[in-house]
């Protein structure tokens, strides 16, 4: 009963952050990228619900183009580590041999180095930008996703149904994706979330250092780094875009929590 209401928080919060990132595309209050001097640091009020930062730019509005960002990193990146992941686990866990003592060895020895290590390797190659930090962070998620599959197969490859699915003369690409993929959803979904929610983290992180989304594409993590210089001058700058980011995150973990029990 408990881990049903921490899913169902999960779903409200997620939710609740979908609906608004669905209502962005169509309306936000101000273009989040215009400056207006005269109102500089102007506090929450009814005209600026989340007040101004130093450029006099809505706060509101680019906590709404940042959550959109982070969207698009998350799904983004999540995507490339599920999709390749899924496919690497799959075809290691299901034929074993050579290919899987080759194959896994190249992924311990990538996740025997922080995720972040090897993002800002990749980053110093490739260099900043939204599209870089995408493909950078996808391609260090594929590892932890294909051991997650390749357990998940070995598992299931062995089970009654498998088997009477090869006496049946069905097709090892069939096997795998018809027959025993599909029951291999609910640890890939939840490692999905926990996915997603790294990759917000590993964005927010790198974009507060100056090396993940530049200008003008808005960032949170970026706004906060914006915002530390004016921590008591102007704490709405920095309080609003962490309250996102942390409520986001925190949506993520109850829905990852819940679909894996």
């Amino acid at each position: 009963m408990k881990k049903k209401k921490i899913l169902w928080a999960g779903i409200f919060i997620t939710g609740f952050f979908l609906l608004i990132l669905i209502v962005s595309f169509f309306y936000t209050p101000y273009n989040p990228n215009t400056m207006n001097g005269k109102e500089k640091f102007l506090a929450p009020c009814w005209t600026h619900w989340m007040g101004t930062d130093n450029f006099g730019r809505d706060i509101f509005s680019r906590v709404l183009a940042g959550l959109s960002t982070t969207f698009f990193v998350g799904i983004s990146v999540t995507g490339i580590g599920a999709v390749f992941g899924t496919i690497l686990g799959a075809f290691t866990g299901y034929f074993g041999g050579w290919l899987d003592e080759i194959l896994m060895r190249i992924n311990d020895a990538l996740t025997a180095f922080p995720s972040i290590l090897l993002a800002l390797v990749f980053i110093s190659i490739l260099g900043t930008g939204k599209y870089n930090i995408i493909l950078a962070l996808g391609i260090i998620f594929i590892p932890s996703f294909a051991r997650i599959v390749r357990g998940e197969f070995i598992r299931l490859k062995e089970l009654d149904y498998v088997k009477s699915a090869k006496l049946m003369g069905a097709g090892k690409m069939r096997i795998m994706f018809v027959h025993i993929l599909p029951n291999a959803m609910p640890a890939l979904l939840s490692a999905i979330t926990v996915g997603f929610n790294n990759a917000v983290l590993a964005e927010a992180g790198m974009s507060y250092l100056g090396i993940g989304v530049q200008p003008p594409d808005a960032s949170l993590g970026k706004m906060l780094s914006e915002a530390q210089s004016f921590l008591f001058s102007a704490p709405w700058y920095v309080i609003f875009p962490g309250i996102v980011i942390i409520l986001l995150i925190l949506g993520f973990s109850f829905l990852s929590e819940g679909i894996g029990t």
